[in-house]
């Protein structure tokens, strides 16, 4: 019944926003500054075999971090899926003011994450407006590159990649194919208690995020393609407020640089690369368990363990390859790897792997069919074990976009 309401409630949530989106066009129309607004989306359709096992919420993705851990985890392997949680629905504004154009963005989809992970329901993607060179809400954090994501059928995307939206304020004093972006971004990050998950010592340390993260971005466009270099800074605290003989209170800087490109080898390729390294940064990445481990230092007394910030590389490589009007394919792949420390648990994440290669038919205009095959691999910190996924998935889309109105 609970869940029942939950839906009950998003539905007229979102008819709401609808209904307020459409409202605001009619009067628009009565205004008399320049003005439109776009409706856009697709209906999305996968179907597909898991010839091995995955956690059952993430059964129509390729994660590593969600691969098991250990034999038989996850039951047994072969399963038939089917999913039309990639379906996408938006809205864009754009009206003229004094001061420039205000653009606004609003879209959501049907991926499950965090508390609804597995299900097929409501999830914010973006609620972001630009003013001239400002920007606030959440859209893509500068420290990504959204164009290094490949034209692949899989929804969660390279393991390796820089992924992530964030809540922001931007500035953006160069604008164009050329640009420069620096945003404050809204803090956060996660930490693995390791062998020492259970102690009621650790019970009592609790995050802490006095700064937001900085990051920027300088995109250099070009007839070629582009090369992107992004930064990002963070300051990551804990508190201990244990009333015991122990002080486990710390703090980490967590950094990272980002480089990535498009190039465009000739007309019809495509290449897509990225290549990331930082520390304490995973929560920014498209598929890392945790930014924070556990390291000993059982020779202090008041301090025996501590925190650190665990360094993390990523590398993306994918081709797109278009053969003609009606085809095209998109090949290559993915790692991420992670340097863990000396007191987490030897089943710990160590380093995922990922690759995809498809061919997919456009047939009439706005719509898609396609076939894919996906691989995937998790290896534990200490323990020995690793393991992989490989996956066929057939996906149907079809796309949607109108301007409702434009003076």
């Amino acid at each position: 019944m609970k869940k029942m309401f939950i839906r009950m409630v998003r539905i007229r949530y979102l008819a709401i926003i609808i209904s307020f989106v459409l409202a605001s066009q009619v009067y628009a129309q009565d205004n008399e500054a320049k003005k439109s607004m776009e409706i856009y989306g697709f209906i999305m359709t996968d179907l597909g075999y898991n010839f091995n096992q995955i956690q059952a919420d993430w059964y129509d993705v390729v994660r590593p971090t969600k691969l098991p851990a250990f034999e038989n985890q996850y039951g047994v392997d072969g399963n038939y899926y089917a999913s039309v949680r990639q379906t996408r629905l938006g809205f864009k504004n754009y009206f003229d003011t004094g001061i420039g154009e205000l653009k606004t963005q609003f879209e959501f989809e049907l991926f499950g994450t965090g508390v609804d992970a597995g299900q097929t329901t409501f999830r914010l993607r973006h609620a972001y407006a630009e003013l001239g060179k400002f920007g606030a809400g959440q859209t893509w954090s500068p420290f990504m590159d959204i164009d290094v994501f490949p034209n692949t059928l899989e929804y969660w995307g390279p393991s390796g990649m820089v992924f992530f939206r964030n809540i922001q304020i931007r500035y953006m004093p160069i604008q164009g194919d050329t640009r420069l972006t620096i945003a404050l971004e809204r803090p956060g990050a996660s930490a693995d208690q390791g062998v020492y998950a259970n102690r009621v010592e650790l019970q009592g340390v609790n995050t802490r995020f006095p700064l937001p993260d900085l990051s920027a971005e300088y995109h250099y466009g070009a007839n070629w393609g582009y090369v992107e270099l992004a930064g990002m800074l963070r300051k990551i605290e804990w508190k201990d407020q244990n009333n015991d003989q122990y002080d486990l209170s710390g703090d980490a800087l967590g950094w990272g640089l980002n480089l990535s490109t498009n190039l465009k080898f000739t007309k019809k390729d495509v290449f897509r690369g990225q290549v990331v390294y930082g520390e304490g940064i995973q929560n920014y990445m498209n598929d890392a368990p945790v930014d924070i481990g556990i390291k000993n230092q059982l020779s202090n007394p008041t301090a025996p363990v501590k925190g650190v910030a665990l360094p993390v590389l990523g590398i993306v490589a994918f081709i797109d390859h278009t053969w003609s009007d009606k085809f095209s394919t998109s090949l290559g792949y993915s790692m991420i790897d992670i340097d863990n420390s000396d007191g987490q648990t030897d089943d710990a994440f160590k380093k995922g792997q990922y690759a995809a290669a498809n061919i997919l038919y456009y047939p009439a205009k706005n719509c898609m069919a396609g076939v894919e095959f996906q691989w995937g691999s998790r290896e534990n910190f200490r323990d020995g074990w690793d393991t992989s996924i490989a996956k066929i998935q057939f996906s149907f889309k079809y796309n949607f976009s109108e301007v409702f109105y434009k003076k």
